[in-house]
C-alpha cells in the first residue's frame, strides 16, 4: 500500500482534531509532511504531534504551496471564507484536495472549485462526513434494497444541543454569516447532503423559515455586563454564563479556544476572547433555528428543522416509506425498520465509533486516501455531488430571507447564473 503524503492549510481544530489524528493512528498511511497556520501556537502543537522539521512548517499557504513540496494532497481546513484561494492554488500545485466543508459560502466560488479540479483531473473531496458513517451507510442500504418500498417522505431533526449553540454558533467562529457562513450552509450542509444521499432525487422545489430569536440584545438580562466574568447578576440562573460552563462540564470546548488548559489559562482567555462574552451581547447573526421544506422530482417530499435548543447533540431520522418505515437516532447508533405486511420490527445497534461525527471523520479520511490510490485521469471529482446540497442550502437561505418563499430550484439557479 502506497503511503500519501499530505500537507494541511489550517492546523485548527477540524485541520488537527479531526484528520490529522489519521496519520498518527495510521503511519502506513498516512504523513504530514508540513503545515500551515497563521496561529504559532497551533502550528507549533502539530508539528509536534507528526515531527515536522521547522522548515516545514509555515505561516500561510501561499508560502508554503510556493515550495513545490513533494506531496500528493493537500487538506484545506482553513474557515469557510478562506477555502476558495488555497483549494485551487492546490489543484494548480498538482495536488488532490480534501476540503472542510462548506465548500464557500459563495456559490460561483464553489463550482469553480469544481472546475478547476475537473481541468486538471485531481480529486476534490468535501467533508460531509456523515455519508461515510455506519448509521447513515446502513441506513442508505436498508433503502437501497427495497425494505420500505419508495420513498414518500422523510423527517430529518438535527438537533445542536444548547451549550455547543452558545459555543459554536453565538460566542464561537460561525456566528457571524458575513464573516463565516450562514447556519443553514456551515453547520447544516451535512443534512441537505444527507437528504439528498437518501432521496437519491434531484430537488425541485424549497422553501425555508427561520430566526435569531432568542440569542440577541432585546433577552439580555438587566444590568448583564458585556463579559459574564464582570459580575452578572443572573449568574446562578443563567445556563450560557461563560465562568461556570468553561471552568465545569465545557472544560473540553475551552481547548478549543485557548492552549493553557489551567483554571487560570481558561479565565484569561474568558477575559480576552469571544467566548467571555455574554450570549446577548455577542455579535452574532446566525440563527438560532430553522425549518426546510423540500419536494422532490419524483413528488416525494422532505422536511429538515435545526434547533440549537436541544438537550443533546445528535440527529433523529424518520424515512416513510410505501412498504414500511425507518427510524433512528445517531447519537444511539440505533436503526429500527418496520414493516407494514408482517407488522415486524427490526432493529439495528451498530457499534459504538471511537472518531468524531459518528466514526466519519476516519472514515472519510481512510475513504479519500483510497481514492487517490486508484485515481485515474477519467473521474470525477466527488465535489460535483457535494456541489448540489450546497446550492440546496443557498436556495433554503434566499427562501428564508423572502419570508418562506416557495422556490423552484431550477429557475433559482438560472436567475442568479449559479
Amino acid at each position: 500500500m502506497k503511503k500519501i503524503k499530505a500537507l494541511l492549510i489550517g492546523a485548527g481544530d477540524r485541520g488537527a482534531n479531526a484528520y490529522g489524528p489519521y496519520a498518527v493512528s495510521f503511519p502506513h498511511e498516512l504523513e504530514f509532511v508540513a503545515v500551515a497556520e497563521l496561529n504559532p501556537e497551533k502550528r507549533k502543537a502539530f508539528a509536534e504531534a507528526h515531527g515536522l522539521a521547522e522548515e516545514n512548517c509555515f505561516e500561510t499557504w501561499e508560502d508554503m504551496l510556493e515550495e513545490n513540496i513533494d506531496a500528493d494532497v493537500a487538506f484545506v481546513c482553513t474557515l469557510d471564507r478562506y477555502h476558495y484561494q488555497p483549494t485551487i492554488r492546490a489543484i494548480e500545485a498538482g495536488y488532490h484536495v480534501l476540503l472542510e466543508k462548506p465548500m464557500s459560502p459563495d456559490p460561483k466560488e464553489c463550482i469553480e472549485m469544481v472546475d478547476t479540479a475537473t481541468k486538471h483531473n485531481k480529486l476534490l473531496t468535501i467533508c460531509h462526513v456523515l455519508r461515510y458513517t455506519p448509521f447513515w451507510r446502513n441506513i442508505k442500504k436498508i433503502i437501497d434494497r427495497g425494505d420500505i418500498g419508495d420513498i414518500v417522505s422523510i423527517q430529518l431533526n438535527e438537533n445542536v444541543e444548547i451549550l455547543h449553540m452558545s459555543h459554536s454558533f453565538v460566542r464561537g467562529n460561525w456566528n457571524n454569516s458575513d464573516e463565516s457562513s450562514p447556519m443553514i450552509l456551515q453547520k447544516s450542509c451535512h443534512d441537505m447532503d444527507i437528504l439528498m444521499y437518501l432521496m437519491g432525487q434531484k430537488c425541485k422545489h424549497i422553501s425555508s423559515f427561520g430566526s435569531l430569536m432568542h440569542f440577541n440584545e432585546a433577552n439580555k438580562p438587566e444590568g448583564a455586563p458585556l463579559r459574564c466574568l464582570d459580575g452578572c447578576p443572573v449568574e446562578n440562573e443563567c445556563p450560557f454564563h461563560a465562568g461556570r460552563y468553561y471552568l465545569g462540564e465545557g472544560r473540553g470546548w475551552a481547548k478549543k479556544f485557548t492552549t493553557d488548559h489551567s483554571r487560570e489559562g481558561i479565565i484569561e482567555a474568558l477575559k480576552t476572547t469571544p467566548y467571555g462574552k455574554c450570549v446577548y451581547q455577542s455579535d452574532n447573526n446566525v440563527v438560532d433555528h430553522q425549518v426546510v421544506n423540500l419536494e422532490f422530482e419524483n413528488e416525494a417530499t422532505a422536511t429538515f428543522s435545526m434547533c440549537g435548543f436541544t438537550r443533546e447533540q445528535t440527529r433523529i431520522v424518520q424515512i416513510m416509506g410505501t412498504k414500511g418505515e425507518i427510524r433512528g437516532k445517531m447519537d444511539e447508533n440505533s436503526i429500527s425498520v418496520f414493516d407494514f405486511l408482517t407488522q415486524n420490527e427490526t432493529t439495528v445497534n451498530l457499534a459504538k465509533q471511537l472518531s468524531g461525527h459518528g466514526g466519519g471523520d476516519e472514515a472519510i479520511v481512510r475513504d479519500f486516501l483510497q481514492e487517490v490510490r486508484s485515481h485515474r485521469n477519467t473521474d470525477t471529482p466527488s465535489a460535483v455531488v457535494s456541489l448540489d446540497s450546497h446550492l440546496l442550502a443557498f436556495a433554503a437561505e434566499a427562501s428564508r430571507l423572502e419570508n418562506g418563499k416557495a422556490i423552484e430550484l431550477d429557475a433559482f439557479l438560472t436567475e442568479n447564473k449559479i
